[in-house]
């Protein structure tokens, strides 16, 4: 493929605009539409980039090769559906829709027209993410803790849909293995949705996941903990910081071994602009992007687990 591809971003809100950024400086695409219902949105991020302006999605469909789609969750699957159906390839913000039955469907429409089908869990394409794949080695446990203080944007869904989504896809994609068993709790604070969830995953493999988020937290925190029998690993996803902790060979004073300690610091990468450059090769390449849409199902499928558990005690 050596034309440049026709790109727009459906949805440029708080999220969307810099998606129309990452594609306004992408040499491999052209930027030619961005759809808002706020058409005054619309016209202000078309004319930073010389795109043209939308209020309607459907009047773009015979004018792109591919979308990105930055809208709430609930219309995902009706936009998305009528994008595949045309032939357009489709990156899909988290959660790729509303039920596995939903993701199912635009699965198969992407691979019966040998689409790309993408969805932005925009974590597997941070900095840290390297040192972990490198290092990581049979996993036994790990723990994630997801912070963040209250915002009026996402509270459309739970914080499960929301922030703990995100790690539930990470640590899917590194453990590999059948969930065997999930449970859960959580409460709503402030939205009508839970803002804060704790979820104990159990594999097929033996492997333990407890995965922590909130949205009304007073601070931001990103990281997560893993332990193997060769090593401790603690992941900063914030400050692209990756702790590594060793049995050592030399024994201290009380007749155990030391502790090495390594600590490793990954430059601050633009992940959004990675994920957005992936798609394009993607579809340049016709290959499979990083994060497909069954690495989507799969973490929509364990965080509606997760949000039945917690229901079920409500």
């Amino acid at each position: 493929m050596s034309q440049l591809l026709k790109v727009a971003v459906v949805g440029v809100g708080h999220l969307g605009k810099w998606h129309a950024d990452k594609y306004g400086a992408a040499a491999a695409c052209e930027l030619v539409a961005v759809v808002d219902t706020n058409i005054a949105n619309a016209r202000a991020i078309a004319q930073k980039h010389g795109a043209a302006a939308f209020s309607d999605y459907r009047e773009i469909i015979p004018l792109v090769d591919a979308i990105s789609l930055v809208v709430p969750t609930s219309l995902h699957y009706k936009i998305a559906r009528e994008f595949l159906e045309a032939g357009i390839h489709c990156l899909i913000e988290k959660p790729i829709t509303e039920t596995v039955a939903e993701a199912t469907a635009l699965i198969d429409i992407a691979d019966a027209r040998g689409l790309v089908l993408q969805v932005g869990h925009i974590e597997r394409f941070n900095a840290v993410m390297i040192g972990v794949e490198q290092h990581l080695h049979q996993p036994l446990f790990l723990e994630s803790t997801r912070l963040a203080p209250f915002n009026l944007r996402a509270i459309d869904v739970s914080v499960i849909l929301d922030l703990m989504i995100h790690d539930i896809d990470i640590i899917l994609d590194l453990i590999d293995s059948p969930v065997k068993q999930i449970s859960a709790s959580g409460i709503s604070v402030l939205s009508d949705n839970v803002d804060i969830a704790n979820a104990r995953i159990e594999f097929e493999n033996h492997c333990v996941a407890n995965v922590t988020a909130s949205r009304i937290s007073l601070k931001r925190e990103r990281k997560l903990r893993i332990f193997q029998k060769d090593a401790y690993l603690a992941a900063d996803f914030q400050d692209k910081i990756l702790a590594i902790n060793r049995k050592g060979t030399t024994d201290n004073a009380d007749g155990y071994k030391d502790i090495d300690h390594e600590e490793l610091r990954f430059e601050d990468n633009d992940a959004l602009n990675l994920e957005v450059l992936d798609f394009i090769d993607a579809i340049r390449q016709k290959r499979r992007p990083l994060v497909n849409g069954a690495d989507g199902r799969r973490a929509l499928a364990t965080a509606i687990a997760i949000t039945q558990q917690i229901k079920a005690l409500q």
